[in-house]
């Protein structure tokens, strides 16, 4: 079967990482993750990345801010051309980026939430990393950024695929080919994996209905000595607080567990992990996450309470996040 272009850098990637009990399941993976009988959007995505126009070889790449930017020179109407075609991308929910000369303010400051991480990690320079729910790759960037050798987006969403394909045709190969993306969910990641040096799973846990098995998968997928950095909704409490809100909190209907940080570590330690350490926790603020012109759908301030921005508009604890740093043993 011959693999498409785009495609081509991943199975590479796998061949040369050693990841060969993950290369045969890749057509199987790749075909049900951008399957175009379930994602009816999903040609139109395709489509404005196969018209991004040609870049010049001589661009200037900056993987390492706060900004992800790709600078190199575009006519001007190159330039609204790129534009148009990214806008047919929308909504952007994880950056910012500035693309030749485009800014695209997302609706997340991904940035910020990577200031709170990135002093607490072992370096990731010569690391192969995993990021877990990873939407378009701001983090994946900045992990490559930050010198890994191997760094693998997963993630279900198709339009963060297409997403990261975009963003793939700015960057090019400044990264040296080594930041990719499947587009599936953590239970395709082959059991009992054990391979990467640091894995993330940040704004995950809560959207699984089975937190401890998704911990487990976490643990799983650790070389023994590994580091998980683990973000999540959290509420205050003590090691036996959790909240199971009810069929919304803050608007999403996906939402199922959300413990205390201290219960949070009560539940990495029972999965076996060690050195388990709350780096970061606090309440997420207007200024973090907020509608742009990139994600022009309602964002946090629509989801709390008018009247009491503590609360969410169900009467629940306002979104608090905690990050949470452990090992899986040697």
């Amino acid at each position: 079967m011959a693999i498409p272009v785009e495609q081509r850098p991943l199975y590479h990637a796998f061949v040369d990482q050693g990841l060969d009990p993950g290369l045969a399941r890749l057509p199987e993976q790749l075909a049900r993750g951008l399957d175009r009988q379930r994602y009816g959007d999903l040609p139109a995505w395709e489509k404005a990345v196969s018209k991004l126009p040609a870049l010049p070889e001589a661009r200037d790449v900056r993987l390492d801010a706060d900004t992800v930017t790709v600078d190199c020179a575009l006519s001007d109407s190159q330039r609204r051309q790129c534009e148009n075609l990214l806008r047919k991308l929308m909504p952007w929910r994880k950056g910012p980026y500035s693309l030749a000369g485009i800014p695209i303010d997302t609706e997340w400051r991904s940035d910020w939430k990577w200031q709170r991480v990135a002093p607490h990690l072992a370096t990731l320079a010569g690391r192969r990393v995993l990021d877990v729910g990873g939407g378009s790759g701001y983090h994946a960037w900045r992990m490559a950024g930050a010198g890994a050798a191997f760094v693998l987006v997963i993630d279900p969403s198709p339009r963060f695929y297409y997403q990261f394909q975009a963003l793939r045709h700015f960057v090019g190969d400044a990264d040296k080919g080594r930041t990719h993306f499947l587009p599936v969910g953590i239970e395709e990641v082959p059991e009992g994996l054990g391979f990467f040096d640091t894995v993330f799973s940040m704004g995950v846990l809560y959207h699984r209905p089975s937190p401890l098995e998704h911990l487990l998968q976490l643990k799983d997928t650790l070389r023994p000595g590994g580091e998980l950095v683990l973000e999540t909704l959290v509420v205050e409490g003590d090691e036996t607080t959790v909240l199971l809100p009810g069929e919304r909190y803050a608007a999403m209907p996906n939402v199922y567990f959300l413990p205390s940080s201290k219960a949070l570590c009560h539940w990495l330690e029972r999965c076996g992990l060690i050195n388990v350490r709350v780096v970061d926790e606090a309440v997420t603020t207007l200024d973090e996450q907020r509608a742009t012109e990139w994600m022009t759908f309602q964002s946090l301030a629509d989801f709390l309470d008018p009247e009491d921005p503590s609360r969410t508009r169900e009467g629940y604890p306002a979104p608090r996040r905690a990050v949470v740093m452990a090992n899986r043993p040697r």
